[in-house]
């Protein structure tokens, strides 16, 4: 599990809004997409079965199954991509379009390939962000 600690801000229903300290991770994690920037950290959206309460301090925690399939979705999906499309992209130019250097219709075909994978990516994260077992847990009290 991947854990952090915070304090609750906001309680609605059975989620919890929780600030956590900001750290160097923060910058290239893939949960960043639920992440807000806040004052003195990151604020989260966490599910609440404990039933903490505004200021109390909390163990957040995250499956790392959930953690792995968002990072590879968002680092690999588009790199695979860009080579796919750079392949690709490489052969329709020495094919069909021999007055235009390959390399061009390779770096464009790559960069096409590349721009609608994060068209993908965001429209599956908003699909995820709905998804229990891709969210935060509150899994104790500490204080």
């Amino acid at each position: 599990m991947i854990e952090e600690t915070g304090v609750v801000k906001q309680v609605e229903g059975n989620t919890a809004r929780v600030l956590v300290q900001r750290k160097s991770e923060c910058e290239k994690c893939a949960s960043a997409g639920i992440c807000e920037p806040a004052q003195g950290g990151m604020e989260i959206e966490a599910l609440n079965p404990i039933h903490a309460q505004v200021g109390q301090k909390v163990k957040v925690s995250i499956k790392p199954q959930a953690y792995l399939k968002g990072t590879m979705i968002v680092y690999a999906f588009p790199l695979i991509a860009l080579i796919t499309g750079a392949i690709i992209g490489k052969n329709i130019g020495d094919a069909y379009f021999k007055e235009v250097n390959s390399d061009l219709t390779a770096a464009i075909l790559g960069f096409i390939f590349l721009a609608i994978t994060f068209i993908i990516i965001k429209l599956w994260s908003k699909k995820v962000e709905t998804k229990l077992e891709y969210k935060p847990v509150i899994e104790e009290i500490l204080q």
